[in-house]
């Protein structure tokens, strides 16, 4: 699978001054932009943005539980989000053969 790497920088404007408060790399072998073209083609949500804002929620929700899938956080959760992330990815698909992952 060709591994893609994605840099995040989140900045916070306030008060007329932008500042920036978070960033991170983040990779895997998705296409990000290809999903949230996806998601906003489904028409699902009112607004492009989030589409865009779904697709990122989704990925690094599943990276970080499968990271840290033995944590007590994620008892519960995780198979939930797990059940969610199949519901998801049959409904757009995802473009790749992890379809069992």
């Amino acid at each position: 699978m060709d591994k893609k790497s994605y840099y995040v920088n989140v900045i916070e404007a306030k008060d007329g001054k932008m500042a920036e408060v978070l960033n991170f790399n983040f990779g895997g072998h998705h296409d990000l932009a290809a999903m949230a073209d996806r998601v906003r083609e489904a028409g699902v949500f009112a607004k492009d943005k989030y589409a865009k804002e779904f697709v990122l929620a989704m990925r690094f929700m599943h990276h970080v539980i499968k990271k840290n899938q033995d944590s007590p956080l994620f008892k519960e959760f995780g198979e939930q989000f797990e059940t969610f992330k199949k519901s998801v990815k049959a409904q757009f698909g995802c473009n790749c053969n992890c379809e069992s992952k």
